[in-house]
């Protein structure tokens, strides 16, 4: 793990023991951390907290407050933590089911949610299930139970769900017009690669590593290798080319339900694209 990291995660654990107290049971790095794919100065810290009971709102407000990046600097790109209930984390949920969310740093925009339950839509409901499922298979301890046995998986269908949402809310971010290098659209066919290998093999990767595991399976080199070279400073492959591969891998994912792409919508603008 990088050193500053680790720094940064004792501390982090520290103040949510002072916070929360013995309600507090477990906590794990995610995300590319935890999939051992974090590069200083473009990855975030990604970390889900255990409680054995929901804290409460000004038990969260306090969290939120000592965790932000003013009082705590973040030394990546942002800190995105989520807080859940031990139950909610074992039973397999495809729902949000967060008590906390905390989105902070130098080149996050800050969000905070102490209610659980007021994530806009548009912003994605699909992201928890599927970190879950990331920290099952792959969260590092930073204390408690093993990440395998505090997490657990969403039931096949639900995952599989879970994927295609994902896969169409990639495909409704606004595109820039015209066929050159469109910002983001690596990370977007990076992502469906991760997504397809989840679905193909059972296994989460690093999304360069399901690049590069897709590449050997004969998927399209191209648009591939460009997205891979993107992330060290290349040139990333442009809107028309992310959305028909995007639109491969859901219709592969979701059947025949998923060829669908008239629902995207037109317009310029980058793509909304999460580390």
């Amino acid at each position: 793990m990088d050193p500053d990291v680790r720094h940064y995660l004792r501390q982090l654990v520290d103040v949510a023991r002072d916070v929360l107290g013995g309600n507090l049971v477990g906590g794990y790095a995610a995300g590319s951390v935890a999939l051992d794919a974090y590069q200083p100065g473009r990855s975030d810290i990604d970390v889900a907290l255990l409680c054995a009971q929901a804290p409460g709102s000004a038990r969260g407000r306090e969290l939120v407050a000592r965790l932000r990046h003013e009082a705590l600097p973040c030394p990546a790109r942002g800190l995105e933590l989520v807080l859940y209930r031990t139950a909610v984390a074992r039973s397999g949920t495809p729902e949000p089911g967060f008590d906390l969310e905390l989105n902070t740093g130098p080149g996050l925009p800050f969000r905070a949610s102490v209610a659980g339950h007021d994530r806009p839509a548009a912003d994605g409901l699909f992201w928890y299930g599927l970190d879950r499922s990331i920290l099952h298979q792959h969260g590092q301890t930073l204390f408690g139970p093993p990440a395998a046995e505090a997490f657990t998986d969403p039931a096949p269908a639900d995952l599989r769900r879970l994927l295609v949402d994902a896969l169409r809310w990639w495909l409704a971010r606004p595109q820039p017009d015209g066929t050159g290098p469109a910002p983001g659209a690596g990370d977007a066919v990076l992502g469906a690669c991760r997504s397809l290998v989840r679905f193909r093999d059972g296994e989460w990767l690093p999304k360069v590593g399901a690049g590069r595991r897709l590449l050997r399976t004969g998927w399209p080199a191209e648009v591939i290798e460009r997205s891979i070279a993107a992330r060290s400073g290349g040139t990333p492959p442009d809107g028309a080319q992310a959305r028909a591969f995007q639109r491969r891998v859901l219709a592969e994912i979701g059947g025949p339900g998923g060829r669908s792409g008239d629902d995207d919508p037109a317009g310029p603008g980058p793509y909304a694209v999460p580390s």
